[in-house]
């Protein structure tokens, strides 16, 4: 019985943690319900919708634009020098369209948009927390989740596509100043080539993404925001799981829609 008394431990371990898990799953779905259910609740309150929208979207565009950027331009070198071992250096546009649109124009935009907003959003939710600012709001008669919660998620819900679609052409334009500079590309070629062989539904499927993931991102800072603990270190600690949570989330997603998008 000693000898498996680590054993049993290790399994109790095992099975709150997954407990654990599984009961944050439900307060996160119940908490995204919510919120989902105040849309068509009056009162909206148009000005935190603009102020979430300038700040997730409009200052969330430069680093959005930079990464895309960089990233065309090293796809389209990474591609280069893999296709140039099979004598197909010609897929180069092609490639670099569809990988921006459908995987890496999303997926690099919803990451760095949990980075900047899920951080800034959960920081900003635990301090009006711990000041009491939340608990104001309830003597004035307004939800928390209604004022602080719904305008976010669904500015983020609204902006991220549209960040997305910007950082989808800059990421192609990145990748087409790499291959008429340094790949040594016909500029009309290259162009034809990224026009023919790029769909509607890659463009299309790309635009879902960034709504899902900017509703995760928004989500995911205002719920962390709202449950996180008392003093500096709860706030700290809530903005940190919320970065995290997004990030993840985010993948997981991604592959969900991908396999819903793109499966055989």
């Amino acid at each position: 019985m000693k000898a498996l008394t680590p054993l049993l431990a290790l399994m109790g371990a095992l099975g709150h943690n997954v407990l654990a898990a599984l009961a944050m799953m439900g307060r996160v779905t119940i908490f995204a319900a919510q919120t989902v259910t105040f849309l068509f609740r009056p009162p909206f309150y148009w000005r935190e919708f603009g102020h979430a929208v300038m700040q997730i979207g409009w200052l969330s565009l430069p680093v959005v634009g930079m990464t895309a950027l960089f990233t065309g331009g090293a796809l389209a070198l990474q591609i280069y020098a893999g296709g140039s071992r099979f004598n197909a250096e010609t897929v180069v546009p092609s490639i670099v369209a569809i990988g921006i649109t459908r995987e890496l124009g999303p997926v690099l935009g919803g990451l760095m948009v949990a980075a900047r907003v899920a951080s800034s959003v959960a920081a900003e939710i635990g301090t009006m927390k711990v000041t009491e600012q939340i608990d104001a709001l309830v003597t004035l008669s307004t939800h928390p989740m209604k004022y602080l919660t719904l305008p976010r998620v669904l500015a983020g819900t609204l902006s991220v596509p549209v960040l997305v679609g910007v950082g989808d052409a800059i990421g192609i334009f990145g990748g087409y100043i790499v291959g008429i500079t340094r790949l040594e590309f016909n500029a009309a070629a290259y162009i034809h080539n990224t026009v023919d062989f790029l769909e509607t539904w890659d463009v299309v499927s790309g635009l879902i993404k960034g709504a899902a993931f900017g509703f995760i991102v928004t989500l995911m800072g205002c719920y962390y925001g709202m449950h996180s603990g008392r003093g500096a270190q709860g706030v700290g600690r809530a903005t940190k799981a919320a970065v995290v949570a997004a990030s993840v989330l985010i993948l997981a997603a991604n592959y969900v829609l991908t396999e819903v998008f793109f499966s055989a």
